[in-house]
């Protein structure tokens, strides 16, 4: 009976030391491990149903970035694309006042200025949406529209894209409402015909159908952790009439749609004359809602998506600047990585005018710079780091050995 006694307790559940894993003495008590994993889950839930119910955070005009300073942090990573970049930063700029305006008891509403970008892959849509995301003082989450499928079919729903966004404000719902959210690949959701069809286009047609709540503007319930939806599962009310949405796609082979509508292929001596000043080599400069219309995008999800602006084709001397001049180019990354292992990375100027002209031939954009790089770097990545080199130069003649000694056909486009 004395040992009883004298046994150590936890103060919570009653359990004697030898039936825990360990005691946690406090001064008055104790605590076993159990119920301290109890108390840090109650309190987390706890903290969790406080941070929904918790405010937004309050934004000052003063100290928001203006659309000149909102270009110019996209200029130290994103090489060209002004125009974009002119319609990214006044969009955002806007979206802030939009939300200082909505406390303001003022008549005038302002709407939102949903963006849609048009440009082939490797021009940098994901990259500017990433960069700006750098800057913000509002949630941002990318989502990709390649997964999304109509409610009730294998694939994630739509409101999966507001749980991104959720999960980014840690759940704080007021925050949340007032977020940005870059749709990646939106071309990939377009109408797969205009014959209608027994079977349902239920990751074309169907997901921009769903998609029109989100971008207008409604109360859409959200399932906190993603997934599929189930009845016994909690939902969140998130309301989007203050969430930005950018939407941004490559719309491959719509510059043949472009070139319909402008009338580039009639013979006639009239019809030279009209087309005299088009620039045959940039369609996507010409764009216009009606091209996205014919590509496959319902008439409802463009009028959504009021400001259409367009991605430059990289031509040569852009390629090259992207291969040395942004923060994180990617010949920096590479000197970053050896300089890591204590080695100084040089590389011959003839170099980099060679990898700019592979990548020309093989017409995959900034993305095809990165192939041919590390196909050239990757024997001397393996060897180096086990030398006792402190320096090491990438001459002309051994990148085109590299070249040519790897299975180059794999990045060239049919």
């Amino acid at each position: 009976m004395a040992d009883s006694k004298t046994k150590k307790r936890c103060s919570f559940c009653g359990r004697s030391e030898n039936e825990v894993g360990f005691l946690i003495t406090g001064m008055n008590g104790y605590i076993c491990d159990s119920c301290a994993t109890q108390a840090y889950e109650i309190t987390q839930e706890a903290l969790g149903e406080s941070k929904k119910s918790a405010g937004a955070t309050k934004l000052n005009l003063k100290e928001l970035p203006k659309p000149v300073e909102i270009k110019k942090f996209l200029d130290q990573y994103v090489i060209g694309q002004d125009d974009a970049k002119r319609f990214l930063s006044v969009s955002v700029y806007n979206h802030y006042k939009r939300l200082l305006q909505k406390d303001s008891g003022d008549d005038v509403e302002i709407e939102k200025s949903n963006i849609i970008m048009v440009g082939s892959t490797g021009t940098g849509k994901t990259l500017l949406a990433r960069t700006i995301a750098k800057l913000l003082h509002v949630p941002f989450t990318i989502v990709d529209a390649t997964v999304l499928t109509e409610a009730g079919y294998v694939g994630e729903d739509i409101e999966s894209i507001l749980t991104r966004l959720l999960q980014v404000a840690d759940y704080n719902v007021p925050e949340a409402e007032q977020g940005i959210v870059f749709i990646d690949e939106i071309d990939k959701i377009a109408r797969k015909g205009d014959n209608p069809s027994i079977t349902r286009d239920v990751s074309g047609e169907g997901v921009q159908q769903g998609l029109l709540k989100l971008l207008e503007g409604s109360v859409v319930n959200v399932p906190p952790q993603g997934g599929r939806k189930h009845p016994d599962q909690k939902m969140i009310p998130v309301n989007t009439k203050n969430i930005l949405f950018i939407c941004g796609g490559a719309f491959d082979g719509i510059e043949k749609k472009i070139a319909q509508r402008l009338n580039t292929h009639v013979v006639g001596y009239t019809a030279s004359q009209k087309t005299a000043t088009v620039d045959r080599n940039n369609m996507m400069q010409y764009i216009a809602p009606q091209d996205l219309k014919s590509f496959g995008l319902i008439p409802e999800i463009i009028g959504r998506l009021p400001v259409l602006t367009y991605l430059n084709p990289l031509d040569r001397d852009a390629l090259r600047a992207i291969l040395t001049e942004p923060k994180n180019s990617i010949i920096k990354q590479y000197i970053k990585l050896f300089e890591m292992d204590g080695i100084k990375l040089t590389f011959e100027k003839s170099v980099f005018e060679y990898i700019v002209d592979k990548a020309v031939e093989y017409k995959l954009g900034a993305r095809g710079l990165r192939s041919i790089v590390e196909t050239i770097m990757m024997d001397v990545m393996f060897e180096i780091p086990s030398e006792n080199k402190k320096t090491y130069e990438v001459t002309l003649e051994y990148a085109k050995s590299q070249l040519e000694k790897a299975n180059m056909a794999r990045l060239q486009t049919a």
